[in-house]
């Protein structure tokens, strides 16, 4: 079903978790408690559903390939977390684009706030910079 260097994601709140299958079958993700570490895809999905992001053979095999160079940075949401694993392996560059959609969601609210003071306005501010900041996603 999933092929060594196929990104898998499961929800987490409000988030989407982001693994890479390796080899043996297992994921590597990274998580606040544990850090960047391999886990069955059973303790990954934590009873979830779990959406692969199939590559081709060639992307696949780059990705298996740039995580034997990575070393495996420690767990911080704002510069290391699940996403940033993910991107460091599949492109060469750490990036999440869910903090930077998330971040950029809450800075366009809270202008559409100040500015109208209507929290209509912010909503739709949030949901704009969100989906502008999470541009390049994985999925």
């Amino acid at each position: 079903m999933y092929q060594p260097g196929d990104v898998v994601s499961r929800r987490k709140g409000v988030f989407m978790h982001r693994g890479i299958v390796l080899e043996d079958g297992r994921v590597l993700h990274n998580t606040p408690i544990k850090g960047c570490h391999t886990s069955t895809l059973e303790e990954f999905s934590k009873n979830k559903s779990v959406y692969p992001s199939n590559h081709r053979a060639e992307v696949r095999d780059r990705t298996l390939s740039n995580l034997s160079n990575d070393d495996h940075h420690r767990y911080n949401p704002f510069n290391n977390n699940c996403e940033h694993t993910v991107t460091r392996a599949t492109k060469n560059e750490a990036g999440s684009p869910q903090l930077r959609g998330w971040v950029m969601g809450a800075a366009f609210a809270a202008v559409g706030l100040l500015v109208t003071r209507h929290p209509a306005v912010a909503i739709a501010g949030f949901a704009l910079g969100k989906k502008l900041g999470s541009r390049g996603s994985l999925s």
